[in-house]
């Protein structure tokens, strides 16, 4: 049936999300998953939204949320956008702001949906190696570029770049945007946001899959210049006017209202992370400094992907990553107290 396709849907080379096993007793370390559950505000909030108004469209525009942000990071809602998950929200970042037919720099050892939207919007990929201890080299970005984009923490190795970095990365590319992608900043990192008034070409990108523990509800955001989010959301108006729900936008704005419960399933895993990195390191592994919700790890005498393997026939599942640079990783996800000494007691059988 391909030959129904637009031809460039075959030279496409879609992204492949972490394994949701289905599974029940499976201690699921992969896919950097909350482990303790959302702001009962935010539930709350949601069970009120149910309602007989899901007849009516909600707020194209989601106001409310875009206020709960702006109010939480002391920006202006014009400074806001708001969309279907982060991904969606990249996605127009890379349509509107990203095709000026230059390549995209990005590290080698990155998130792999940046290379992906490259292939979907045509635009050329610009890989850059980290250095040999998986930190990005500001010197190699000083070349012409369409744009700049990395996850800070970085995505896979949870390694950080620091805010004084970011603004000389801002200040020695003041023709492009550079974006600055922060799912997991919120567990050891210091957001950008507080450069935006400053910096122009910066647009910063979070979601509320990682920190605020709804990655079922798919609610991602930007802030940045006035002009840069214009462009969002003229993509969003001419692609899906109506992106969140009237229940994803209840929930969003008081889970941004919450500080308490945010601040608290923080630092449990923060705590949690630093237990497991000492464990794992009395075993023998390696263990990339992180400042994420998942640590990187090797061990020098083991397999990655056999150790994978092998855990998993004990009950627990961790990422394992092909690509060559990293194939002997484990990308692990920091869970309760319990799943981690399940993993550590997986590892010991081993």
């Amino acid at each position: 049936m391909s030959k129904f396709w637009s031809p460039f849907v075959k030279e496409l080379v879609p992204y492949v999300p972490g394994e949701q096993p289905k599974l029940a007793k499976l201690v699921k370390l992969n896919t950097n998953e909350n482990p303790y559950g959302p702001s009962p505000k935010a539930l709350a909030a949601m069970r009120e939204a149910l309602n007989d108004d899901l007849r009516l469209y909600p707020d194209p525009s989601g106001e409310c949320l875009k206020q709960a942000v702006a109010d939480y990071y002391g920006v202006q809602t014009a400074q806001v956008f708001v969309g279907n998950g982060s991904d969606e929200v990249l996605a127009h970042a890379f349509h509107g702001l990203f095709q000026h037919g230059k390549p995209l720099l990005f590290p080698d050892i990155s998130y792999s949906f940046y290379p992906v939207y490259c292939g979907l919007y045509g635009i050329e990929a610009g890989q850059i190696p980290l250095d040999e201890n998986f930190q990005i080299r500001l010197e190699d970005y000083a070349r012409p570029n369409g744009g700049i984009i990395f996850p800070n923490p970085n995505a896979p190795t949870g390694c950080l770049l620091a805010l004084d970095a970011i603004e000389r990365l801002l200040q020695g590319n003041p023709d492009s945007v550079v974006l600055v992608d922060e799912a997991y900043v919120d567990f050891g990192g210091q957001t950008s946001i507080g450069l935006v008034d400053r910096y122009p070409n910066l647009l910063v990108t979070q979601t509320l899959s990682k920190s605020r523990s709804l990655a079922g509800l798919r609610v991602g955001l930007a802030v940045g210049h006035p002009d840069l989010i214009e462009a969002l959301e003229r993509i969003k108006n001419s692609f899906n006017s109506y992106p969140l729900d009237r229940m994803a936008i209840a929930g969003a704005a008081a889970a941004f209202d919450d500080r308490a419960w945010f601040e608290q399933t923080c630092k449990a895993v923060i705590d949690s992370r630093e237990v497991l990195v000492s464990a794992l390191q009395g075993k023998g592994f390696e263990v990339l400094p992180s400042a994420a919700n998942f640590v990187f790890a090797r061990h020098p005498q083991h397999d990655a992907a056999k150790l994978a393997a092998l855990v998993r026939e004990q009950g627990v599942i961790v990422r394992h990553f092909k690509q060559e640079r990293i194939a002997q990783f484990l990308r692990i996800t920091i869970g309760t107290p319990e799943q981690n000494q399940a993993l550590l007691d997986a590892l010991s059988s081993i």
